[in-house]
Formats: C-alpha cells, sequence, structure tokens
C-alpha cells in the first residue's frame, strides 16, 4: 500500500543492540540502555501489518514521507501518535489498476466522507492535523488488494486521544454539522479550474447552483433545530441561497459577480460561530479555512 502522507523514520533501539552496550555501561548508562531497550521492545511488539489497518486504530508510522509502506506501530489512542484511521472503503473499478493518479482522485473524493462519519466537526481536530489516506499499489493491486484507509495524520509532531466524536454527539449538532459541511464539499468540489469567471462562466454557475441547493437543505434542517443564534445564522443563510441563486442564474460575468460577493460573504465561516457556540460546538474557525475569507 502506498501513503499520500508525511512521516518520519522509526526510531527505536533493538532489544540486542540495547542488552550488549550494558555490560561496559555505567549504572546511569545501564538505565537509559534498559528503557531504551523496553521501548524498542515495545514498539516492536507494536508493528502490524498496513495491510491490517481498521478505523479507529491510532499508529505511528515507519519510514519515509510519500512512499510504499508495508508496517506501522499500532498505539493506543491516549498515547501521543501521528495518525488515526477514520475511514475506510473498498475501490470497486474493474480488474484493472486504476492507475496511481486514479486511486488518488478515488480517494480524494471518498475519503473526506468517511471521514465526516467519524469525526464530523472539523473544527475541533486537532491543530495541524490533515486528511490523508493509504491506498493500494500496482503490486498490492495483483494480489487482490483494493482497501483505503482514510486517515487523519498530524503534518508535525503528534497528538494525543481519538477523534471520534460521532458517537457523542447531539442530534440537533448532526444536523447542523451535515448540513454545513455539505454546503462547503458543493463550494469546494465543484470549484472550476479555469481562475477566473469570464472564462468559465457555465462551470462558475454550476458551482452556484451546487451551493445553493446544499444551502437549501441546510436552512431546511435548520428549521427544526432551537436557539436564537440558530436562527440568526438560518436567516443569513437563507439570503445566501438566494444570491447563490441569482448567480447560478446570471446572464454574463458581470451579474454573477454582483451576486457573488454577497453570496460568497455570507457563507464566511466566523458568521457561524454564535450558533455553533449555542449548539455546543467547536468555536475557533480553522486557520486554512479563515485564510480563504480573510483574502
Amino acid at each position: 500500500m502506498a501513503i499520500r502522507a508525511p512521516y518520519r523514520s522509526l526510531r527505536g533501539i533493538s532489544v540486542a543492540a540495547a542488552l550488549l552496550a550494558i555490560g561496559a555501561a555505567g549504572c546511569s548508562d545501564v538505565t537509559d540502555a534498559v528503557d531504551s531497550a523496553k521501548d524498542g521492545a515495545q514498539k516492536v511488539a507494536r508493528q502490524r501489518s498496513v495491510f491490517s489497518l481498521d478505523v479507529g486504530d491510532c499508529y505511528n508510522p515507519n519510514g519515509k514521507a510519500e512512499g510504499t509502506a508495508y508496517a506501522i506501530e499500532i498505539v493506543p489512542c491516549d498515547e501521543a501518535h501521528e495518525g488515526q484511521v477514520v475511514g475506510e472503503f473498498a475501490i470497486d473499478e474493474g480488474k484493472e489498476y486504476p492507475g496511481d493518479d486514479g486511486v488518488s482522485t478515488i480517494a480524494d473524493d471518498r475519503c473526506p466522507v468517511e471521514a465526516q462519519k467519524y469525526s464530523p466537526d472539523t473544527w475541533a481536530l486537532p491543530k495541524g492535523v490533515a486528511l490523508f489516506y493509504y491506498t493500494p499499489t500496482k503490486e498490492s493491486w495483483a494480489t487482490g488488494d483494493r482497501a483505503v484507509s482514510c486517515t487523519y495524520t498530524a503534518e508535525k509532531g503528534t497528538f494525543s486521544g481519538s477523534l471520534e466524536t460521532a458517537k457523542s454527539l447531539k442530534p440537533e449538532q448532526i444536523t447542523y454539522l451535515e448540513g454545513s459541511n455539505a454546503v462547503y464539499e458543493a463550494l469546494w468540489a465543484n470549484q472550476p479550474e479555469k481562475d477566473t469567471v469570464e472564462d468559465d462562466l457555465a462551470g462558475y454557475k454550476a458551482q452556484a447552483e451546487a451551493v445553493a441547493a446544499a444551502l437549501d437543505a441546510h436552512v431546511g434542517g435548520l428549521d427544526g433545530v432551537e436557539g436564537a443564534e440558530v436562527g440568526k445564522l438560518r436567516a443569513t443563510l437563507t439570503k445566501a441561497a438566494g444570491n447563490w441563486k441569482k448567480a447560478a442564474n446570471a446572464a454574463d460575468a458581470d451579474a454573477f459577480y454582483i451576486a457573488y460577493d454577497p453570496a460568497f460573504t455570507d457563507i464566511d465561516p466566523s458568521k457561524s460561530v454564535a450558533a455553533r457556540k449555542e449548539l455546543g460546538l467547536a468555536t475557533t474557525v480553522p486557520a486554512d479555512e479563515a485564510e480563504v475569507w480573510a483574502s
């Protein structure tokens, strides 16, 4: 399996090497060597095939960044670790290997969906954690490997604790998060390749139509959620949906821009902070999202 994720080499001292060093060491050195030996032995005992990863597993990868992985170190989630498996699925694309790019495209589409089932509130993720995945290689595909393991992995350092939150959320929290996640998924999944509306008006109008539909569904879901701040947000999103619909029906680029500006502004994540607080959800806008709307 190949991993599209950063990870570090395992630096555990082997038991044999530690024991060989003890005979010529002082007391403190002996203690250090024994501790190192224990750490090394524990890491060896925790090694598992990358093919055995299950949803919920917390682990430390072996090897160097972006390559082929054969084994990982499974650790208790309350210990510091670099990643956790938050979703999995099997690729069903016929008998032929889809190619590295094809496999990546499939994982790019499916992993966000699977991850949100496990950790619906992306605002609650530890800082510096991003979504990556283990995928079949051409060689493992030939042996019948079709599994993709979706993981949240620390881009630097480690984090502690499980990222599973779905089971602890209340129905109204789930309703909010499903609707909100769908809005931003519609925005980014339908992003046209061209940089300007003039170069692809049809593409930008299709994106606007998708966002408007997701907003309508989100607003409809919020109709059953109580709270003054939720009510205010619902009103803001209703207005936003109207402007996205205007953008979707724009006759030309100028008309699109006139509708798009307030439409985009009204789905600024910062506008949902008060409602999130009222619902008992995380209230710190992720840095990458804040940067998009700030610019």
